[in-house]
C-alpha cells in the first residue's frame, strides 16, 4: 500500500519520529529500529516482510530500485516518496531507500517468523519476580529452539564495536552459521552502524540477544555443540584442529581491546589460536572471526561431503 503524496515536510511529526529511532532509547521505547540503504532495506522485505513497517524512497531511488518497490508493493507495505531533504532528516546513509521494522525481526528465525518478547517492568516486587521468571523461561526456551540442529554458531561475548559486530553477523551469516548469540552486554544489534555493517544478513539468520554466558554455554551444550574460544594465548593452532572444527561447535569470541573473559576461556573445550606469520601484534575480531568460521565451515562441509568411489571395474 502506498501513500499518493508526496512527504515534504523535515519537520513533521512521522519524519522525527523515524530520525529519531538512531537514538537506542528511542528504539528501546517504540519497539523498533532502522534498515538503511538499498541492500538493508531489499534483504528486510524479502526475508522479514511481516516486520517491515514503513518503507520510504526518493524519486531517484524508487526509479533505481524498483525490485525493492515491487517487492514492498507485492507484500502489501507501507511504502512512501518522500523528497531528498525529508530522506536526509531521516538518515544520512540511506542512499535514498530507508525502512521502519519491528524489533521481533531481530529475534525472529526467518523460517518461522516467531519474534522474540520482552518484559515490562512489574510494579510489584512479586510481580517482577514473575515476570523475571517467565523471561528467563522465554529466553531459554528460544535459545534452545533456534539452536536445535545447529552445527555452526557465532558467539559475541562482549562486541561493544558495531562495526564489528556487524561484520562478524554477515560473515557467520557467509559462512553458513546457523545462529548469532549475543551475550549480555554487547552491542545492540539494532544499532544503526550494526544493522548497516551486516549488509542485510540481519534478516537471514536468528540472533539471539541479551542472554548470559553461564546460559548460553549451557543450552550451547544442551544441544550437542563443542565450544571452541578464539584467543591468542590459545595452545591448539586453528590449522591443526581440523577433526575438533569438523564437528558441531560455537565460537566464542571476545572483546575488541581485552579479548575472552576468564570465564568465557574456561568455558570452552578448546582455546584455539590463529597463527602470526609476521609482525602484526593481533588480529581485528572481526578478522578473527571471519578465518575461525571459515575453517570451520570448510572442515564440516568437507567431512559431509559424500564419498564417490574410485574402484576401476575389471574386465
Amino acid at each position: 500500500m502506498s501513500t499518493s503524496a508526496i512527504l515534504d515536510n523535515p519537520k513533521a511529526t512521522r519524519i522525527t519520529r523515524v530520525a529519531g529511532l538512531a537514538r537506542r532509547s528511542a528504539r528501546n521505547k517504540h519497539h523498533r529500529f532502522l534498515a538503511e540503504g538499498p541492500q538493508g532495506v531489499r534483504e528486510a522485505v524479502r526475508h522479514a516482510a511481516g516486520h517491515v513497517l514503513d518503507v520510504y524512497f526518493t524519486e531517484e531511488a524508487a526509479r533505481a530500485h524498483v525490485d525493492i518497490a515491487g517487492a514492498a508493493a507485492s507484500a502489501g507495505l507501507y511504502t512512501h516518496l518522500v523528497t531528498p531533504e525529508v530522506m536526509a532528516a531521516m538518515s544520512t546513509d540511506a542512499q535514498g531507500v530507508l525502512a521502519v521494522v519491528s524489533a521481533d525481526a531481530v529475534a525472529a528465525s526467518p523460517e518461522t517468523g516467531i519474534g522474540g518478547g520482552t518484559v515490562k517492568a512489574a510494579a510489584g516486587a512479586e510481580e517482577a519476580d514473575a515476570a523475571a521468571g517467565e523471561a528467563d523461561a522465554c529466553s531459554a526456551s528460544g535459545l534452545e529452539a533456534a539452536l536445535s540442529g545447529a552445527r555452526l554458531v557465532a558467539v559475541l561475548t562482549e562486541a561493544q564495536d558495531p562495526g564489528n559486530a556487524g561484520t562478524i553477523i554477515r560473515t557467520a551469516d557467509a559462512a553458513g552459521a546457523d545462529a548469532v548469540v549475543l551475550v549480555k552486554g554487547s552491542v545492540d544489534p539494532t544499532n544503526p552502524k550494526v544493522v548497516r555493517a551486516t549488509a542485510g544478513s540481519l534478516f537471514h539468520l536468528p540472533l539471539l540477544v541479551g542472554v548470559e554466558l553461564e546460559e548460553a554455554v549451557r543450552m550451547l551444550r544442551a544441544v550437542g555443540l563443542r565450544l571452541l574460544a578464539a584467543d591468542g594465548r590459545g595452545t591448539v593452532s586453528l590449522f591443526d584442529a581440523e577433526a575438533e572444527l569438523a564437528a558441531p561447535s560455537a565460537w566464542l569470541l571476545g572483546n575488541e581491546a581485552r579479548g575472552l573473559a576468564p570465564a568465557a576461556l574456561d568455558a570452552a573445550d578448546t582455546v584455539v589460536s590463529i597463527p602470526i606469520y609476521g609482525r602484526a601484534e593481533s588480529l581485528n575480531v572481526a578478522s578473527a572471526a571471519a578465518i575461525c568460521l571459515y575453517t570451520s565451515a570448510r572442515a564440516q562441509h568437507a567431512y559431509q561431503a559424500p564419498c564417490v568411489s574410485t574402484t576401476e571395474t575389471g574386465v
